[in-house]
């Protein structure tokens, strides 16, 4: 029985290369052949053979790809319903073709059979001519128009509908982000006719090359990217003396240091960061921190791997679910309409996850005072243990200042009331939205640079600032004061 509909692959040159069958069909005067485009070499042939019908027009009315494979569908459907169609692509008809599936919808819509016929893929002579074997070394093959966030290039990868200039602009950019200048890229151009070209460059000179509608690049990449740091640590712990040595204990130092370097980093970004920052080099320093912290994970998630206990990608999964479920409001079908209730769910969730019996649980005894007294206290004010306006914070904060005053003669006494006094400090530091730990540092920072400041001025006078009087230091740390930063 015919099918109201035959979708047919065209392969990926010539009417040469069609099978016998697939030309008979193309043949049949009682059939309407549909060609979605005539910019390919076996439509252009079929064309002068006998009368078809080319959506070529839709592209110039269709405001974009969907609506233009949607409107492909409707066309090729509504012939359809007045006399058999051959529906004729590029290509194979499940390779790469977003009109396809379209169409078998549409006509299942409609009651309409629908056959298809594959055809030869344009993959097969790229295969053939990279001499890559997609399955002895696996593959991936991406659209140049749509390339995945975060992009990995950890296969031997096929770059297609590298249709127009712009677009294998595009790719460059992306791919120079985590390939070096000189990687070889073979641009594949079109292939199975007698003028196809298959030339390798280097990335750095890719842009340079023409791009048409039959144009893929392919690219078998050295270790980059996420999946190039985790097997470049791998192939030092197996190999260096001192990656051979280390132990989670050992690393420990590290972690913590590369943590208050990436801190260091992001204090010296602007208070608006990431809005309002448009120079690459004013994050230089927090790339190469993050990337410093990021080994850290990937280091003692090997070394767990080698116990047999978890893999860096159990570590990903691991959070990426923990995020799932602590934000129902944007998986599912919880609502949250402010930050307070989001951070309110996500303490009540981590407790009942981690089964606590306090809000005060799981809060690291090791961590900076500040930071863990800023912990405590947004815990605490997650059941509304918390002041309401920063008047009701600088009066308590009064009331601790005089409670210090009145024990400065009692040591330990004191101490425990400076103490409060701190602890009340971060209390106002939250009701102003800034980090304490933040401020402090940038406080010291301040200070540093206005005593060196004080040491240059004293020098400038022939002084040495220990000889000096603290008057005089006063003074002088006055005029560093007034300087700008």
């Amino acid at each position: 029985m015919r099918p109201d509909i035959l979708v047919l692959g065209l392969g990926p040159a010539g009417l040469d290369r069609l099978p016998a069958t697939a030309m008979e069909v193309l043949a049949d005067p009682d059939v309407a052949v549909v060609v979605r485009t005539l910019h390919h070499p076996a439509a252009a042939e079929l064309a002068e053979r006998r009368e078809i019908t080319s959506c070529d027009d839709l592209y110039q009315t269709s405001p974009g790809f969907d609506a233009l494979y949607g409107a492909i569908a409707v066309r090729v459907v509504s012939l359809a319903a007045e006399q058999p169609v051959v529906y004729a692509v590029p290509g194979s008809a499940m390779v790469g073709e977003r009109s396809v599936p379209l169409v078998l919808a549409e006509a299942e819509a409609a009651g309409q059979r629908v056959e298809v016929r594959p055809g030869e893929s344009f993959l097969d002579l790229v295969w053939m001519a990279t001499r890559c074997d997609p399955i002895a070394r696996g593959a991936q093959v991406l659209d140049g128009r749509a390339l995945p966030d975060p992009l990995q290039l950890h296969l031997p990868t096929v770059v297609t509908q590298i249709d127009r200039p712009e677009v294998l602009a595009d790719v460059v950019a992306v791919l120079g982000r985590v390939l070096p200048d000189e990687t070889p890229v073979t641009v594949l151009d079109r292939l199975g006719v007698p003028d196809q070209m298959v030339e390798t460059v280097p990335l750095h000179d890719l842009a340079r090359h023409p791009a048409g509608p039959r144009t893929s690049l392919f690219l078998d990449p050295p270790p980059n990217g996420w999946y190039g740091l985790v097997t470049t640590n791998r192939r030092l712990r197996a190999e260096c003396p001192w990656d051979r040595e280390q132990t989670h204990h050992t690393l420990v130092t590290h972690l913590i240091e590369e943590a208050f370097e990436t801190v260091e980093a992001l204090g010296a970004l602007p208070d608006t960061a990431p809005a309002g920052v448009d120079d690459p080099v004013v994050y230089a320093a927090v790339e190469e921190e993050l990337g410093d912290l990021l080994l850290q994970t990937v280091f003692h998630a090997t070394l767990a791997d080698e116990a047999g206990m978890f893999g860096v990608e159990e570590v990903a999964e691991g959070i990426r679910r923990k995020l799932v479920r602590r934000h129902p409001h944007v998986f599912g079908d919880a609502a949250a309409h402010d930050a307070e209730a989001v951070l309110a769910r996500w303490e009540t969730l981590k407790a009942e996850e981690k089964q606590r019996e306090s809000l005060m649980d799981g809060i690291p005894r090791a961590m900076p005072a500040l930071s863990r007294a800023e912990k405590l206290q947004s815990r605490a004010a997650t059941v509304g243990f918390d002041r309401t306006d920063r008047a009701d914070v600088l009066a308590k904060l009064g009331e601790e200042i005089d409670q210090l005053a009145a024990a400065l003669d009692d040591p330990e006494r004191g101490g425990d009331e400076l103490g409060d006094v701190l602890f009340t400090v971060v209390h106002l530091a939250r009701h102003l939205s800034v980090d304490p730990e933040l401020a402090f540092r940038r406080a010291n920072d301040r200070f540093e640079t206005r005593f060196r400041r004080v040491e240059e001025l004293a020098a400038a006078q022939g002084a040495d600032p220990s000889a000096l009087s603290l008057d005089q230091l006063d003074k002088l740390w006055d005029r560093a004061r007034n300087q700008p930063n």
